[in-house]
């Protein structure tokens, strides 16, 4: 399906029926997970229905679609991150990581074309230079969840008590600093990708 038609006609409707088998209502056909894998890398917009109750199960089918890829050895979830996502579920913080992941990828993907061309579609960039890219988002993660954390005696990394009192303008600060360490790694990014060019 175009992506013009997808504008306009809105996410396309998939029905997944008891027999596991998936139906597009657009083209009136099954598909595979494998099809709906194409659609998502073709920026497609769909949504997945169980047939009979009528729930949304789009999240499941997705997750199902990584699941499958890792399974076949395409591999691009680490086994620690998995053991730390894992972590997560029935944290108290659990509904924070959403929004963190969401603009960690977010950013990734905005610069993957511009590091697609520069490498030639191969990602040559050194391993350590993606491991301190990782690391540092980690340490801002970090950050993040100790402004969140009201039990924190010490806000990580910046060796400030998070007292009561102390609690409104660290928060700022933290936010402050936060954003400028942001805007650090995107601007390092930005030097690194010109350099590669250069």
């Amino acid at each position: 399906m175009a992506k013009s038609e997808r504008k306009d006609d809105g996410p396309v409707t998939i029905k997944k029926y008891a027999n596991r088998r998936l139906y597009n209502t657009s083209t009136s056909s099954y598909v595979t997970l494998d099809h709906l894998a194409e659609m998502v890398r073709d920026d497609v917009d769909f949504l997945v229905y169980d047939a009979k109750s009528g729930e949304d199960i789009t999240r499941s089918v997705l997750a199902q679609i990584i699941f499958e890829a890792e399974g076949k050895g395409q591999s691009v979830l680490p086994v620690n991150f998995l053991r730390q996502l894992i972590s997560f579920y029935g944290d108290s913080l659990q509904n924070v990581l959403p929004g963190y992941l969401e603009m960690s990828m977010e950013a990734f993907a905005r610069n993957r074309e511009q590091m697609k061309d520069q490498f030639g579609g191969a990602l040559e960039m050194p391993i350590k230079q993606f491991e301190e890219a990782a690391r540092r988002n980690m340490e801002l993660y970090e950050q993040t969840m100790a402004m969140f954390n009201p039990f924190a005696g010490v806000t990580r990394g910046a060796g400030k008590s998070s007292s009561a009192e102390e609690s409104g303008d660290a928060g700022e600060d933290d936010i402050g600093r936060l954003k400028g360490q942001l805007d650090e790694m995107q601007r390092q990014l930005d030097q690194l990708i010109k350099t590669r060019k250069d």
